[in-house]
C-alpha cells in the first residue's frame, strides 16, 4: 500500500500536478466558512447565554431547549433540514463572489454552522459570566448600577476576555466539522478531494493530502491558541 503507488497508495499524489487548483480552492472555502460562522454565532450565542442566566424560567426553558436539540442531534441532518427545509423557501441567488464562493451554496452551509456553534458558544459565554466574580456585580451595583449595566459594563467586558481562547478553539473545531457541507456540494477542501478521486481514479492519494492540510491549519492554530492562552494566565497573575 506504501510502496506501489497505484489507486490505494497512501503517497500516490501524482494528480497534483493537474488537480492542485482544487485543494487551493477548497482551503479558501474551507476558511472562509469556518471564519464567518462562528462570527455569525457569536451574537445568539452571547444571548442564548444571557436567557440561560435569566430569572424567568421560560426564558432559560427557550434557552435550553435549543442548546439540547442543536447539541443532541447530527450537524448533517441540520444541514440537510436547513438547507433543504428552510432554503427551499428563502431564495438565494446563484452567483459566485471573490471568484470561488458561491452564494446559493455558501449561504445555507454558514447559516446551519452558525446556528449549530451558537449552541456550543452559549455554553462557553454562560460558563465565562459565570467565572466572573459574583463580588464585581455586588460593587457595580453598590455604585448605582442596573443589572443590565452591570452585566454589560462590568461583567461581559471580563468573561469576554476569559472565553476567547475557547472561542479561538471553536474556530479550529469548525474547521473540521465544515468538511461536511461537502454533501451538498460546498466546494470546500473536502469537496476538492472527492472531485480528485472521482477524476483520478486514486482513491486515497487526495483524502490523505487532505488530512495533511487539515493538519496544517489546526495543529498550528492550536498552539498558538495554547501559547496566547499561558500569556493571558501569566498576565492575570500579575
Amino acid at each position: 500500500m506504501f510502496t506501489n503507488p497505484g489507486p490505494a497508495s497512501f503517497i500516490n499524489f501524482t494528480f497534483l500536478p493537474k488537480y492542485t487548483f482544487y485543494f487551493v480552492q477548497g482551503v479558501k472555502y474551507t476558511l472562509m466558512l469556518s471564519v464567518v460562522a462562528v462570527l455569525l454565532a457569536v451574537i445568539p450565542a452571547l444571548l442564548l447565554a444571557l436567557m440561560r442566566l435569566s430569572k424567568s424560567r421560560i426564558i432559560r426553558w427557550i434557552s435550553g431547549a435549543y442548546i439540547a436539540i442543536f447539541r443532541s442531534t447530527p450537524m448533517l441532518v441540520q444541514l440537510y433540514i436547513i438547507y433543504l427545509g428552510v432554503f427551499s423557501f428563502i431564495e438565494v441567488p446563484k452567483m459566485t463572489i471573490f471568484g470561488f464562493l458561491r452564494l446559493d451554496l455558501f449561504i445555507p452551509s454558514v447559516v446551519a454552522l452558525a446556528l449549530n456553534s451558537s449552541a456550543y458558544v452559549a455554553e462557553i459565554f454562560r460558563a465565562g459570566i459565570l467565572a466572573v466574580d459574583a463580588g464585581q456585580t455586588e460593587a457595580a451595583r453598590s455604585l448605582g448600577l442596573s443589572s443590565w449595566q452591570s452585566m454589560r459594563l462590568v461583567v461581559l467586558p471580563q468573561a469576554v476576555k476569559n472565553v476567547l481562547p475557547a472561542l479561538a478553539n471553536e474556530v479550529v473545531t469548525m474547521v473540521k466539522e465544515s468538511s461536511i457541507c461537502s454533501v451538498i456540494g460546498v466546494y470546500d477542501l473536502m469537496w476538492g478531494a472527492k472531485t480528485v478521486i472521482t477524476n483520478s481514479y486514486i482513491a486515497v492519494g487526495p483524502l490523505v493530502l487532505a488530512a495533511i492540510i487539515y493538519f496544517c491549519i489546526n495543529f498550528p492554530a492550536s498552539k498558538a491558541i495554547e501559547a496566547i492562552e499561558r500569556r493571558m494566565r501569566r498576565g492575570d497573575k500579575r
